[in-house]
């Protein structure tokens, strides 16, 4: 469970808080401005993530200490770091932006964790960079709790996702609509690089950066690439493939990004870039949170056409370096781009047959999931309640438990499905315990609901952190029941309902 702790007295380190090792920083100067955050007036430790800390070879005692403090806020530079802020361009809503970059993000660093996984160290909030196109560079305390809540919710789910290490206030005031009080939010990711560093380099006709930044991704992700007849080929099927698992994990906890620009996609298979993101409540395919998505772009159901498109762009960003004529990268770009489609469909119902307790493949398995999303969609049914009580019905229900049936304003055709699913269970070998417990491993009972994130955040702003505390301990066991939580399972009421998310920048 991530642990979190407040501010502590602690000494001054005696050692190095952060054993940095910075592999991007010797990348040539035009693939970063360097800099170091901007310091601000009075800074104070929000919560620190002590498990995440304990696992990144870090000790929580120097974090949460005064000088550690300093750090996580920009005022003073760890030994070691190299601060950078990183160049890239990117489509944003499918229009393109030449320069783009880290606005409001310094990277501190890099860090080899307790699994020898490369780790970044970053700042978000740390002040205006060359890349900041006017802003302030700075981050208001609603988005930094939100991307602390909900990618330590998706870390615990299982998805893979940039971490929350820290939150700090900054003791200043950031103007957004209205003056909201800073905060800086240090995140830890398997790397920064986007679909976006690679453009930025094709846009520039900088093949030899393209060249570099390639052999640095496949390095430090996909090393197995390196060694293959034609490694760029194999680099973009790598992440093709890693993004393609990406969004069917999301598509199956009901998530949404809300925000998927090739700038917010890590070629890493990281989900990065918590800004308008939201959990689907009643299902709906053509859902949308994002106040900026008035067209419904990155709706829950767009996602995986998204994702190819952004990869499409990758793929046209490498292309001087896939072929040695233009015919020959076209090829190579048109056999990667076609192993999305077959990737994400067998991540996606291999993620459906789980949900539904079903280990054998058989055909019909499919339609059958397709068949209950139609009915939950047409009635409304919350997506996660109805996956967590489907796991009790995994054996013939017992009598008088409508938990699933109450879900439904119309229940005759569920009922009908029911009776369809388990003729279809008859078919498997696994013991009802076995399957239930399963079915419970891949179903969770908790999620950021949206409601819970703004009344966590709401509650925040006015100096009480406890239902902040409280959603970070829950959503920490997703999957276990946690009686003592069950207020945080319901969905919300008709006065509670999340309409819009925002990006907070």
């Amino acid at each position: 469970m991530p642990e979190t702790s407040t501010k502590s007295a602690g000494a001054q380190c005696a050692q190095p808080i952060f054993a940095f090792d910075n592999s991007y920083a010797r990348l040539p100067e035009r693939f970063y401005a360097k800099l170091p955050p901007t310091p601000v007036k009075s800074p104070d430790l929000i919560r620190l993530n002590n498990a995440l800390a304990r696992q990144l070879g870090l000790d929580p005692a120097q974090l949460a200490s005064s000088e550690g403090i300093q750090i996580l806020a920009g005022n003073r530079l760890a030994q070691g770091s190299e601060p950078l802020a990183m160049a890239y361009a990117g489509h944003q809503f499918g229009n393109w932006s030449p320069q783009l970059g880290d606005g409001r993000a310094i990277l501190l660093g890099e860090i080899v964790d307790q699994n020898s996984v490369r780790r970044d160290i970053q700042l978000k909030g740390a002040g205006p960079t060359p890349f900041s196109r006017n802003g302030d560079g700075r981050a208001a305390i609603g988005p930094v709790l939100r991307e602390y809540i909900v990618s330590e919710a998706m870390a615990a789910l299982g998805i893979p996702t940039t971490r929350a290490l820290a939150a700090v206030v900054t003791g200043e005031w950031v103007r957004r609509e209205t003056a909201l009080p800073g905060a800086i939010l240090t995140r830890v990711a398997r790397s920064h690089v986007r679909v976006g560093t690679f453009q930025y380099f094709y846009s520039q006709q900088d093949t030899e950066a393209l060249r570099l930044l390639a052999e640095h991704v496949a390095a430090r992700h996909y090393p197995e690439t390196l060694a293959a007849s034609k490694p760029i080929r194999a680099l973009l099927d790598a992440i093709i493939a890693a993004q393609a698992n990406l969004v069917a994990r999301w598509l199956m906890a009901g998530f949404i990004h809300g925000v998927m620009n090739t700038d917010n996609m890590s070629v890493s298979g990281e989900t990065i870039d918590y800004g308008p993101c939201a959990f689907l409540d009643a299902y709906h395919p053509g859902t949308v949170f994002s106040s900026i998505d008035h067209a419904g772009r990155y709706a829950y159901a767009n996602q995986p056409r998204i994702a190819r498109w952004n990869l499409s762009a990758l793929a046209h960003a490498l292309s001087p370096l896939l072929g040695e004529t233009s015919d020959q990268a076209t090829n190579e770009i048109h056999d990667a781009l076609a192993t999305f489609t077959p990737h994400f469909h067998a991540a996606w119902h291999a993620g459906m047959r789980q949900k539904l307790g079903l280990e054998i493949e058989q055909d019909g398995d499919v339609e059958l999931g397709e068949e209950l999303l139609t009915m939950m969609a047409e009635n409304e049914v919350d997506f996660t309640l109805l996956f967590r009580a489907l796991s009790e019905m995994a054996s013939p229900p017992k009598p008088g438990d409508n938990r699933c049936r109450q879900l439904f304003e119309n229940p005759d055709n569920f009922d009908a499905w029911v009776k369809k699913w388990h003729q279809r269970l008859g078919n498997e070998t696994r013991s009802q315990g076995e399957r239930q417990a399963a079915m419970r491993g891949i179903n969770p009972a908790f999620i950021p609901r949206n409601h819970l994130v703004e009344e966590a955040i709401a509650a925040a702003m006015q100096g009480d952190l406890k239902p902040f505390d409280e959603l970070v301990r829950a959503l920490a066991n997703p999957y276990a029941d946690q009686p003592e939580f069950a207020h945080l399972q319901l969905p919300p009421r008709a006065d509670q309902v999340v309409h819009q998310t925002f990006c907070g920048t």
